[in-house]
Formats: C-alpha cells, sequence, structure tokens
C-alpha cells in the first residue's frame, strides 16, 4: 500500500510539473524560442526623392547561432518589399546617393578582411561593386555631393600598405599583451588601441583616391566610440564638423564640437567653454547652420540634452531652449532648413515631436507606443519604426500634421499570429518623498483577477535609462509573465523622461530613493488581491543589479533574486571603463562616505536569500570580478546562490543558444521559489 502511495505521489509531482511545462512553454507563449524567430527591424533610411526607403533586417539561425543582416526594399505605399541583398553577405549602414539612384552599404565579401565600402545601382539592373579597400576597415558612411565619407581606425602617418602589414604582424604575432599608458582602455566589450587614432576619411563615388579629412587636423574622433554620429558634412562638401576630446584630460572625456575646412589643416573648437558632453552635429540644408546637442553637467549621462545652433558666417551660438522638460535626441533638420523633428523619451514612451526652430515650442506628433530616430519622407511624412510591448519594430510612415501613421511591412506577421500575449498597463503610485511614479504592469495571457498570481518585479539599468514601451529581446516581460507571473517594471527616482530634476534626484546617493520606490512598489503589488505575496521574486541587471544587491541587503519580502551584471561594489567599479561617480564626486578616497553609503557590499551582513548570478567575461562595463564577489559573499555566508558565467558575452547576454539558455535557466530559478501560475 505504501510503494503505491508513493507512486502516486510521484505521479502527481511528475503531473504538477508537466503542467506548468505546458503552461510555460505552450505553442502560444511568447517563450524565447519564438523571440529568436523573430526578424529584427533596423533604422530606416529614405532617398531624397523619396521613391526608396531601404532598412537592414536581420534573421537569426539557432542552430549555427548566427544571425544575417540583409538590406531591404521597402514602399512608402506599402506595396511587397524585397531584399537587396544576400542572406549570406552581411550589409549595414545603407545610405542613398543624392540623386537617389544608387545605393552605398558596408559588406565583407569575398577576399575582404574587414568591412567595405559597396554600391547598388537601384534605378538599373546591376550588382554591387566594391569602392574601397582599406585594410582598417570602414564604418559611419555618409554619402554628401560626390564622395563617400567614412570613419576608419588607423595608425596615424602610415600609409595603407604599412598598416597592412601592421595588421598581418598583429594577426601572427605569438605575444598577447596590451599596454596602455592613458585612459581609456576598454568600451563595454572591447580593448582600444592606444597606438591607433579614428578618423574621417572620403573616396569619390566614382572610384579613386582615398583623402585624409581630419587627420591632417591634427583631431582625432572620440577615442571611446565612433559612428556616423559622431561628424558631418555640409551639402557643399565645404566644412566638416565632428567630436573630439577638448582638453588633454583622458580620464573624464570632455566631447567638443569641432568645424574645419575640408582639405585644411585648420580646425576650430566652437564648444571650448562648456565642460560637458557636446554631440551630434547636424548640418541644415543649406550648409549656413549646424545643429548640436549639448549638456551641461560632466559626468551625468542623463543630464538633459538642449539643441544649440551655430552660425557659421556669424561664428555665434545660440541656445534652443526647448518649452518641455525633456532631454532631445536623434534629431534631424526639418524641410523648412529650421525646425526640427525628434523622438524624445518622455514619461515611459518614445514619441515623436516637432520642435520650433525659433521658439522652442514642442509639439508632441505621436501618443501611445515607441517610435524610432525619425527620416524625412517629403514635406508632411517621416519614416520611422514603432514597437510597443506587444510587437517588435515595425516600419510606418507618419503624418506630421494629424500623427496618424500606416505600417508599410510584414515582416513576423506569421509568428505573431501565432503567440496568445497578455496584457499591460501603465500606473502611478507614491513613491519616495510622496512623488508620483510610473510604472509598467504585465498580465498573464488569460489573466484572471479572481486568482492570485505571483510576481516578478523587474529593476531597470542605468540607472537612468527609463522603461518605455517598446519590444526588449534580452528582458522581455511578455515573455516573463507567459510563464504565469504578473510583471513590473517601475521608473523609480532618476529614470530618463520624467524632468531634469527626477532624473537627477539620486546622485549620488544611488541607494535611497530607488530602493523605496521598488519596496512602495512592491507594497502597491501586495494590496492587490490578484497578487500572491507569499510568491514575489525580483530581477535586475546592471545598475538594476546594483539595486537588487541593495535590496538583498534591506528588508524585503522577495523569495528568490536574479542578479546579472551587477555593479555590487563601488569601489571595484573602478576597474570599468566607465567609472560612474568619479568624473562628478570624485574618486573613493574623496568622497569615502558617498561610496560607504550606497555600495551593496558593505551590507552583506544581511544577505540571506537565495540568488542567482549571472555575469560575461567580456563585460567591461561592469566588470566580471563583480558578479564573482557576489557570489563568493553568498556562497561564504552559506545562502543558497548559484553562478552561471559566460565566457564570450559581454554586458549583455546576445548569441542566440546562450540567449535561450539564459532564459531557460532564470524560469526554473525563478519557479523554484515562487511557483507561476494561478492559485
Amino acid at each position: 500500500m505504501k510503494t503505491r502511495l508513493f507512486l502516486l505521489f510521484i505521479l502527481l509531482i511528475g503531473w504538477t510539473f508537466s503542467v506548468h511545462a505546458t503552461i510555460s512553454q505552450s505553442n502560444k507563449a511568447l517563450n524565447v524560442d519564438r523571440l529568436w524567430q523573430l526578424q529584427r527591424l533596423g533604422s530606416p533610411v529614405v532617398s531624397s526623392d523619396g521613391n526608396f526607403i531601404v532598412a537592414p533586417v536581420t534573421k537569426f539561425d539557432v542552430a549555427k547561432d548566427k544571425g544575417d543582416t540583409q538590406l531591404w526594399l521597402f514602399d512608402a505605399q506599402g506595396k511587397p518589399a524585397r531584399a537587396l541583398t544576400s542572406a549570406k553577405l552581411r550589409a549595414s549602414e545603407p545610405v542613398f546617393s543624392p540623386d537617389s539612384s544608387q545605393l552605398a552599404f558596408i559588406s565583407k565579401r569575398a577576399d575582404d578582411q574587414t568591412g567595405q565600402i559597396y554600391i547598388l545601382p537601384l534605378t538599373k539592373p546591376g550588382e554591387a561593386k566594391k569602392l574601397t579597400n582599406v585594410p582598417t576597415g570602414v564604418k559611419g558612411i555618409k554619402w554628401v555631393g560626390q564622395h563617400l565619407y567614412f570613419i576608419s581606425s588607423v595608425w596615424p602617418k602610415k600609409t595603407w600598405v604599412e598598416m597592412e602589414g601592421l595588421l598581418k604582424k598583429q594577426k601572427e604575432t605569438k605575444v598577447s599583451a596590451r599596454q596602455w599608458n592613458a585612459l581609456p582602455y576598454s568600451s563595454f566589450d572591447h580593448f582600444i588601441n592606444e597606438d591607433r587614432q579614428a578618423h574621417v576619411f572620403r573616396i569619390p563615388a566614382g572610384g579613386g583616391q582615398v583623402e585624409p579629412i581630419t587627420e591632417p587636423m591634427g583631431r582625432q574622433l572620440v577615442r571611446s566610440s565612433q559612428s556616423g554620429l559622431s561628424y558631418d558634412i555640409d551639402p557643399n562638401e565645404q566644412n566638416i564638423a565632428f567630436n573630439s576630446n577638448g582638453w588633454e584630460n583622458q580620464v573624464h572625456t570632455k566631447t567638443d564640437i569641432f568645424i574645419g575646412k575640408i582639405g585644411s589643416k585648420q580646425v576650430v573648437n566652437i564648444t571650448p567653454e562648456n565642460n560637458a558632453p557636446d554631440f551630434s552635429p547636424k548640418f541644415n540644408q543649406s550648409g549656413k547652420t549646424l545643429a548640436y546637442l549639448s549638456r551641461s553637467i560632466l559626468g551625468f549621462y542623463a543630464d538633459t540634452a538642449v539643441i544649440k545652433l551655430y552660425d557659421l558666417k556669424g561664428k555665434e551660438t545660440k541656445t534652443l531652449n526647448i518649452d518641455k522638460d525633456r532631454s532631445v535626441t536623434n534629431i534631424i533638420w526639418a524641410d523648412n532648413g529650421c525646425d526640427f523633428y525628434s523622438s524624445l523619451d518622455d514619461a515611459g514612451t518614445r514619441r515623436i515631436y516637432h520642435i520650433n526652430g525659433k521658439t522652442g515650442k514642442t509639439r508632441a506628433i505621436t501618443k501611445d507606443t515607441n517610435f524610432g530616430a525619425p527620416k524625412l519622407l517629403g514635406s508632411r511624412k517621416l519614416v520611422t519604426t514603432n514597437e510597443s510591448f506587444l510587437y517588435p519594430k515595425r516600419l510606418v510612415v507618419i503624418n506630421t500634421r494629424s500623427g496618424k501613421f500606416n505600417r508599410i511591412d510584414s515582416l513576423n506577421e506569421t509568428v505573431m499570429a501565432e503567440v496568445e500575449l497578455g496584457t499591460y498597463e501603465s500606473v502611478t503610485y507614491k513613491g519616495a518623498d510622496g512623488q508620483d511614479i510610473q510604472m509598467w504592469v504585465h498580465y498573464p495571457p488569460g489573466f484572471d483577477n479572481t486568482k492570485k498570481y505571483p510576481l516578478m518585479m523587474l529593476i531597470h539599468g542605468g540607472p537612468h535609462n527609463a522603461i518605455t514601451d517598446g519590444f526588449h529581446y534580452r528582458w522581455n516581460a511578455q515573455t516573463f509573465a507567459s510563464w504565469g507571473y504578473v510583471t513590473a517594471w517601475p521608473n523609480f527616482h532618476g529614470s530618463s523622461g520624467f524632468g531634469q530634476a527626477f532624473a537627477d534626484s539620486i546622485n549620488p546617493d544611488w541607494r535611497t530613493k530607488p530602493l523605496k520606490d521598488v519596496l512602495l512598489a512592491t507594497k502597491w503589488f501586495e494590496q492587490k488581491s490578484w497578487i500572491d505575496s507569499e510568491r514575489m521574486v525580483a530581477a535586475g541587471a546592471s545598475y538594476g543589479g546594483f539595486l537588487s544587491a541593495t535590496l538583498l541587503g534591506d528588508k524585503h519580502n522577495f523569495k528568490a533574486f536574479l542578479i546579472h551584471a551587477a555593479v555590487y561594489n563601488m569601489y571595484s567599479q573602478m576597474s570599468a571603463d566607465f567609472a560612474v561617480h568619479s568624473p562628478r564626486f570624485g574618486g573613493y578616497w574623496d568622497q569615502p562616505e558617498i561610496y560607504k553609503t550606497i555600495s551593496p557590499h558593505f551590507y552583506a551582513e544581511n544577505f540571506d536569500t537565495p540568488t542567482l548570478i549571472v555575469h560575461g567575461q567580456l563585460d567591461y562595463r561592469v566588470p566580471v570580478g563583480q558578479g564573482f564577489e557576489l557570489f563568493r559573499t553568498l556562497q561564504t555566508k552559506g545562502v543558497e546562490s548559484r553562478m552561471i558565467y559566460f565566457p564570450d558575452e559581454n554586458h549583455w547576454i546576445m548569441k542566440p543558444n546562450n540567449s535561450i539558455y539564459w532564459y531557460n535557466e532564470v524560469e526554473k530559478w525563478m519557479a523554484h521559489y515562487a511557483v507561476p501560475g494561478a492559485k
């Protein structure tokens, strides 16, 4: 009899786990496997005549553990799209010729050792032809007038032949050592070669010699990172404006805007007085005015960015103060050469705005869901991407007057048609100091408010990167909800998009207000009849990992944590590519009380909650030692804990199979401490 009861018990346990697996891995769930079936749409470009819209589309092959990016041609009227480039030949950074007849892009084909510029005819049959043969590779391409402009990281004063020899020597050397004599030495996931400099070059569109533009001026682009946003060329090919470090202090980089005549050795810093970053220069259609973005606080990346306008003839600068307490990004000149369009982070949603170039008056063009950087399509239309928590990026055309938009792609329709999604809403609760805190709440598919569900509290990173209404592949709230959890994203104090004072309210005290906001969000849920307060877990990455580790050392009601790429020890965070507090507030030797007050490792005596720790070896933004320090601390204290280490990942888990493994391990960990599903 006992044997039969035991067998029945085993069968029931097996049935319970089988039911959970059926719910979690339902054929209709937005599970991780389905996330990797989705094609990922990049930023579109539009030809000057408005006849062509091109955007990169990336599709992943999980079996091969890689993705292929093709360029697709779309039609503003929504006619069927078609691929312009082969799936086997990765392509990126498309740009149109000024007359709209050709498309240039970067690809690595045949014997190419690095990415090169290729040109494809659009108005007549023909194959893409290689334009450049730059051994150090190209990026950040622009087509202006008769030339293609690009960035390459080169050895100064070396010929291309000499550089080719240096690259070959590097490849063949048995010495793996690197050497630095000054900062910066890394950026996110790659080391910086101190002997090389990033410069702008150009080549005639019809082929010919590569001409250096910035190297003769004696100014390199900002060392940590460069892209097409780092420089601009006026339409008449007379002037270049670019970002460069404005002082000798490489530790705390002051990025300035420099302007020089193309072909000249002379260059002028037009922003010497500002000790904070100036960036993203853009000439208007006449080339007479340069717009750029500017911050005023060094070391505060969420400081409100304003538009500044530089008159090239009068050599005068004025600030365009907009009538909204928001940071400006992704500006493009309107067709009148005076006004702007921009995608603003606005209270939990990225909206498209029109900005009057004379008065700074703003007008919201879109309302709900996220929109990407806009591109002009004629005088009253924009092309951009649109996404929400419930669907990945789509390509849309927006009427700038009415705000109405039409989708012009059909990507992912088949996959998403098979998905059963939950719902979500934006709620507001009272946080620290009685201030309103916006929070996104996601409900599982088939949510029934007469039953009780477990809670998964998600804590965003940054700390200033607010969670907006967009589709996330690495931390997808709807995927977590599909496991059977109510999932929350609070935009706590410090989050962007809610004004300068709100964003800066946590500096330098990263701990107090965000911690209280998360605890009050938890209390908000505990008061709901549909939340089971005995089944609550929390997860965060980067700064979200910092705040999760802070919760770990404080009083809370969570049964388990996921702590990913966490800033755990503010002292050893000095080994990162960017030490957050030191530029503005000083190092731990200058302000020891700040670091001691906020660093989670000082509260380790209170750690007693099961914790899953994840970290990547190639993470130079939050070095991997942070994860191992936390793991050793928990293990030493006898707290149940697990460390997942990725030797080939950086701050994010990017590879398909690693991502699938990550999601599955997170699901198992959370389910062990907070059984998913309704009760």
